[in-house]
This record gives structure tokens, C-alpha cells and sequence, in this order.
């Protein structure tokens, strides 16, 4: 299909992937599943989030793959106990952003970057449809994170799907935060299924609009297939091919 990555593929496996001519685009950041959950909006799990990400970073930079993905985490004191109390939005960007800038120095030292994915949590039918609970449900809160810390190796992952099911207008924010995006992510909204006539985004005008702000970084196919996979990612890549 022409695809020159696989990503969030685990390391084990990126020697596979380099055999055969692919980059592993994207890595986790070492974190136990669900990865997403104890994040740097809290301080209580810095320890091991910046020192699960610092191993991510140099495996990363030894295996060749370019970005590691971080979360701001969810919203409550115990990240799975909705009853603990919740981390008020403001406290959370700053604990987000001094992690960041701790995990910075070790990307920038290794050429790696970290890219910040924003979660949406409107959709609770499945859970990779939707992350209810998840702080940075909201692009521009985790824009605004990534400007604060200010290190060229510190990105948006900018889900298109996402952001079409949180906040919209998605061409004008990927306008609007072309100088942050580090990686993207694609599905069909909603739902999360296949790149179709059977969803609402206009996925070539928003593949136009990323070359013309001039990125050159990877679109990642995330999407959940309802049908045949193999036909489904061979028209999605077609479709996103402009």
C-alpha cells in the first residue's frame, strides 16, 4: 500500500519492522496499560512516568523510531477512582508541563520527540472509542501545554478523530497549531470506524490542509475496522493520499 511505518509497535518487534524497510513511527512511553490513565497531570505518579519514559526514550533512540507518545492523564487524585477527587484543569497543566520539561532534556539529549495526545471523553461505548475521565480532552488545553514547555522536541499528537468529536473546526486547528504537530492520528467520527462516505470527516481536504501548512510528519490509520480490514486501510490510505 505504500506505508513506510507501523507504529506502536513494541520494541521487541522493531527489528521485524526495519527488515522490512518500515520505521515504527510512534512508541509507548512504558507505562502499564491503560497507558493513558496515570499521567504528568499528577504528581504522585512523576517517579514513574519520567522514569518508565526516560527507558522509552533511549530505546527509542537506539531502535530509530522518532517519537514517544505521553498523556496528560486522568482527571481524578487515584487515576481509577472517579470518588477520589478530581485535579482542578489548572493544576494539572502545570504538573503536566514541569514533567514535560524534565522529559525534554532527555529527548532533546537523544533526538527523540514527545508528542501529547488529546483524548476525547464524550464517547463511552468502547473503550478505544472514547477515554472518559481523561484530562486533555480539549486540543487547545494541550496546545497550550506543549507551548509552555517550549522544547522542539515536545509535540501535539494531533487525532483527528478526537478532536472532530470534542471541538471540531479541525482544519483551522491544525492551522492554527501547524508549528506544534509532531504526529497524526486519523479514524472515522463517529464511531472510530473506517475513512468512508459513511462518516463526517472530509478526510482529503484535511490531508490538504496538513501539506499546505507544511507538515511532513507520519498519519497514523487508527481507525477500529467494521469490515474487511485489509480492503477498509487500502481505501483509507487512497483516500488520505493527496
Amino acid at each position: 500500500l505504500g506505508c513506510p511505518s507501523v507504529e506502536l509497535v513494541l520494541p521487541d518487534d522493531w527489528g521485524t519492522v526495519r527488515k522490512h524497510g518500515l520505521v515504527c513511527a510512534l512508541a509507548y512511553n512504558g507505562m502499564p496499560d491503560p497507558p493513558f490513565a496515570r499521567g504528568l497531570n499528577n504528581l504522585d505518579y512523576h517517579e514513574e512516568i519520567i522514569t518508565r519514559t526516560h527507558e522509552a526514550i533511549d530505546q527509542a533512540a537506539e531502535g530509530r523510531v522518532p517519537n514517544v507518545i505521553a498523556f496528560t492523564g486522568y482527571k481524578w487524585r487515584d487515576a481509577m477512582d472517579p470518588t477520589s477527587g478530581e485535579i482542578p484543569l489548572e493544576e494539572g497543566a502545570d504538573n503536566c508541563v514541569t514533567g514535560l520539561k524534565v522529559l525534554a532534556e532527555r529527548a532533546e539529549s537523544k533526538g527523540v520527540t514527545l508528542v501529547l495526545e488529546m483524548l476525547n471523553t464524550r464517547d463511552d461505548s468502547h473503550p478505544m472509542k472514547g477515554h472518559p475521565g481523561y484530562q486533555g480532552d480539549d486540543i487547545d488545553y494541550c496546545a497550550e501545554i506543549v507551548r509552555r514547555v517550549g522544547s522542539p522536541n515536545v509535540k501535539l499528537l494531533f487525532d483527528i478523530y478526537h478532536v472532530q468529536v470534542m471541538n471540531g473546526d479541525v482544519i483551522r486547528r491544525l492551522r492554527q497549531y501547524h508549528d506544534l504537530l509532531g504526529h497524526v492520528h486519523v479514524a472515522g467520527a463517529p464511531g472510530r470506524g473506517e475513512l468512508d462516505d459513511r462518516q463526517e470527516i472530509n478526510v482529503p481536504a484535511v490531508m490538504k490542509a496538513l501539506l499546505d501548512v507544511g507538515y511532513t510528519g507520519y498519519v497514523g490509520q487508527e481507525f477500529i475496522p467494521t469490515r474487511d480490514p485489509e480492503r477498509g486501510l487500502a481505501e483509507a490510505v487512497a483516500l488520505c493520499d493527496v
